[in-house]
């Protein structure tokens, strides 16, 4: 059976920004899955201990009142959250996720903010294997104009988005955006051992934050860096 068929767990975080060394967990979930069927899905709601910017809540809806009546502590659940994904990965199971530079770089900046083993430390080595499909997107279909948002690549696959910025929405549907790539491009893709695919995975975001870099420096930011480093930083 091929990756794409067997059981998957989908990633997300919504956080107070777009900074994943500094910005904080708002919300987060883990959906399980066997290939793109929805099996079950665990979620968390956290006061960051930061206020949270407007900006940021108009994009996933929970604000400071919410957060802190109902959100948990963010010690104890940034600890949950790693410990499931990591019981995830020691079960052979792929992380799948839309820009996984962000949420598990995120996730490991939070973990040492708190004092806690980080991703690699639980496991005992590297994180994987982790799917993502942002990053295939990009090296398969490379020349594709517009957006790659989430919801734009779930237009594009056919993939329906029903709450997009809902953490456990989005986990979902990258999930069912990898497959659905797996389906697509079966020779680059979907007939891919997955290890080999994480490898391959770490050169292609090597060489699109090389092209980016470059392109900016030519012209809106001479001294633009890109950090070419997949899937945490």
């Amino acid at each position: 059976m091929s990756w794409w068929q067997q059981p998957l767990v989908g990633f997300d975080l919504e956080t107070t920004g777009t900074d994943p060394a500094v910005d904080r967990i708002v919300t987060a979930a883990l959906v399980d899955t066997v290939g793109d069927r929805r099996l079950g899905a665990t979620g968390w709601l956290l006061d960051p201990g930061v206020p949270i910017p407007a900006e940021a809540a108009a994009i996933h809806g929970i604000g400071d009142d919410l957060a802190r009546a109902k959100g948990r502590p963010a010690k104890e659940a940034v600890e949950e959250i790693a410990g499931a994904l990591c019981e995830r990965l020691a079960e052979g199971r792929a992380v799948v996720a839309f820009n996984a530079p962000f949420d598990l770089s995120l996730l490991d900046a939070e973990l040492r903010r708190h004092g806690l083993a980080t991703l690699a430390e639980r496991l005992g080595g590297p994180v994987v294997p982790v799917l993502d499909a942002l990053v295939i997107d990009r090296a398969v279909d490379k020349y594709r104009k517009g957006s790659r948002t989430l919801q734009r690549v779930c237009e594009v696959y056919g993939v329906e988005l029903t709450d997009a910025h809902e953490a456990g929405s989005d986990a979902l549907a990258a999930v069912r955006v990898a497959v659905a790539l797996a389906e697509r491009y079966p020779d680059q893709v979907g007939t891919v051992p997955v290890a080999e695919l994480h490898a391959r995975q770490i050169d292609w975001y090597r060489a699109w934050a090389e092209d980016l870099q470059a392109w900016l420096r030519r012209g809106k930011d001479p001294e633009a860096v890109i950090d070419p480093r997949w899937p945490l930083r």
